[in-house]
């Protein structure tokens, strides 16, 4: 895997990039649709691929859960489960930690938790997650780490920067002893952790960038902090981490965040904010974010984006999505997704265009000032 910088904005730390994996040719600044249990919900591969989609993201934690990483790997791995052509990410398993915190306990060993499932119990290690990332066959792997919460204290945040640091080697030690599964190249992304303290963010890229080869992941922020915090460690990190190397934004976000962070240097983003809102009715546009089920779309005969070019836009009307939403009915849920994702790659292709173009530091402004009342966005 290797990456190359093509062009940079004069005004701004934004830049526009190439990510080259043995599955796909990634143009940077790039969002990577979840696809959480091997799947991007309601939506085909071939959905994906119209949208100029190149890397999607799968969850390690629930993968493992069902239907288990030796399943898959003895399908051929995750691609071809899911027949899915183009790159994959796997996230290490870490911010479940987090967002599970009542069902787990961390020790230096690993992390022992209770399936949301069942209550079954399981034990992962660094090592048994880069086992089942190995076994997945994703084209990037990351690191297992530990996620403190935004509210979390200073001391508990230390703790997940030093338990971090110390799964780091454990990482690699592992990868570094194992046989390939696949005849493709695997890349680990290390994590840095440190919460919105800049010491901590500082020792943490410190102890990551010397395991970071081709890349290099930001975890613990969107995570319940203040945004303002969130977005001055970002530009501090900026200043801090190796300019040739993808910085990995994990869990960002919402249309403005990503502009933000493509000002600070960003480089790589995911969220499921595009197919789980547009799952609940709620749509990004190009006039910013539309409730679908609300009252004042039972008559209306508009399409939702006179922008997009998505089949929701083109064949369909708010009314009728209102419809299909009011009733239930799984098609709704469908065009909204889809709508939602083409909303993300058209904006992420708009960024790459206005770099490209020397133009990208005037249309962020205007961006931001256009959606700057609407905090959805």
């Amino acid at each position: 895997m290797n990456f190359s910088i093509t062009s940079t904005d004069p005004n701004s730390s934004a830049r526009t990039g190439t990510l080259k994996t043995d599955h796909s040719q990634i143009d940077t600044p790039v969002f990577m649709p979840i696809g959480t249990s091997g799947a991007v919900k309601t939506l085909l591969p071939q959905e994906l691929y119209d949208v100029n989609t190149a890397i999607i993201l799968g969850n390690t934690y629930h993968l493992f859960l069902r239907p288990g990483h030796d399943l898959i790997h003895r399908t051929g791995g995750l691609h071809k489960f899911m027949n899915w052509g183009k790159s994959i990410l796997t996230d290490s398993g870490g911010f479940q930690v987090y967002s599970l915190a009542k069902l787990n306990k961390i020790s230096d060993e690993g992390v022992k938790f209770q399936s949301h499932l069942d209550g079954s119990s399981h034990f992962i290690t660094p090592e048994i997650s880069m086992e089942i990332q190995l076994s997945l066959g994703a084209d990037i792997i990351m690191a297992f780490d530990v996620c403190p919460p935004g509210e979390a204290t200073k001391e508990t945040v230390i703790s997940a920067v030093d338990q971090t640091t110390k799964w780091i080697k454990r990482c690699k030690d592992y990868l570094d002893s194992s046989q390939a599964p696949y005849n493709w190249n695997q890349t680990m992304f290390p994590i840095i952790q440190g919460g919105i303290y800049p010491e901590l963010r500082k020792n943490s890229v410190e102890e990551m960038v010397p395991y970071s080869t081709c890349g290099i992941g930001i975890g613990g922020l969107a995570v319940g902090e203040d945004k303002m915090a969130m977005f001055e460690n970002i530009a501090m990190l900026d200043e801090l981490l190796p300019e040739d190397q993808p910085r990995y934004l994990m869990g960002v976000g919402r249309p403005t965040d990503l502009v933000r962070a493509v000002q600070n240097g960003m480089d790589m983003f995911d969220c499921v904010l595009p197919t789980r809102n547009g799952r609940n009715g709620q749509l990004f546009t190009s006039q910013g974010v539309i409730n679908i089920q609300n009252s004042r779309y039972l008559d209306d005969f508009s399409c939702v984006d006179k922008e997009c070019n998505c089949h929701l836009c083109n064949d369909y009307t708010k009314a009728y999505l209102r419809h299909l939403f009011n009733i239930n009915e799984m098609l709704g849920l469908r065009l909204a997704s889809m709508h939602n994702i083409t909303y993300y790659m058209l904006l992420m292709e708009t960024i790459r265009k206005k770099i490209n173009e020397g133009e990208f530091s005037k249309w962020s402004v205007n961006y931001l000032n256009k959606y700057s009342n609407d905090q959805r966005m």
